[in-house]
């Protein structure tokens, strides 16, 4: 059961992790009376933590039907990726031009953890994966940015999806793009974001021409 007094952010916290691990699957029905019973919550904090995710575009209200984990098509998952390109360069390049040690230590705490693992734990990396590509934008305290990036939950959109690439792939990239932060080269950590982004996204377009094919 959970305990807090603002249920809604806990819940909204479950949920998001749910639908990370598919225990809620995307087209499939939100039953609520079901999830508050689960989580041994009222159904007034999960709603709003639902209307939060419906905000995120991860959650849709159909008229007369009910709340729906939302579907995302190809197109929007490869739009989406070529939003976070432009958004997320353009935040390495603001943080790049801080010069700021503490913007760096936390930007390598993400990844730290996984450094010399044999085998790493993919679920773990994908939530720090997550919390590396939001503090690029946060870290930036540029409120329109940020606004930006929320409100159109551009990272959020695809979480569900799952890594892309494996965690053996895309660890050094991260650590390249936190150097050039580090070393405040703007115009490279820029470079390196739209580049360690849009190799996820060719990727994923490459799967999708394979699947038309078969």
């Amino acid at each position: 059961m959970i305990e807090y007094t603002d249920l809604s952010k806990p819940i909204y916290k479950r949920l998001k992790e749910m639908i990370r691990n598919g225990e809620l699957k995307q087209g499939e029905k939100i039953v609520q009376e079901k999830i508050a019973e689960e989580l041994g919550v009222s159904r007034t904090p999960l709603m709003k933590a639902l209307l939060a995710l419906e905000n995120e575009y991860l959650v849709e209200s159909i008229p007369r039907r009910g709340m729906y984990l939302r579907v995302l098509d190809y197109k929007e998952i490869i739009d989406i990726y070529v939003c976070r390109e432009a958004l997320e360069g353009m935040a390495a390049r603001v943080l790049a031009s801080k010069k700021d040690k503490l913007i760096v230590e936390k930007l390598k705490a993400c990844f730290t953890p996984f450094v010399n693992q044999d085998k790493i734990d993919e679920h773990e990396y994908a939530e720090a994966d997550e919390n590396f590509h939001s503090l690029l934008i946060k870290l930036t305290e540029n409120a329109p940015l940020d606004n930006i990036y929320f409100f159109s939950n551009i990272h959020d959109k695809v979480v569900g999806h799952g890594l892309v690439r494996t965690p053996e792939d895309t660890l050094e990239e991260h650590f390249d793009i936190i150097k050039a932060i580090e070393e405040g080269d703007g115009e490279k950590a820029e470079t390196l974001v739209r580049s360690h982004i849009n190799q996820s996204k060719e990727l994923l377009i490459n799967q999708h021409k394979i699947q038309k094919s078969e």
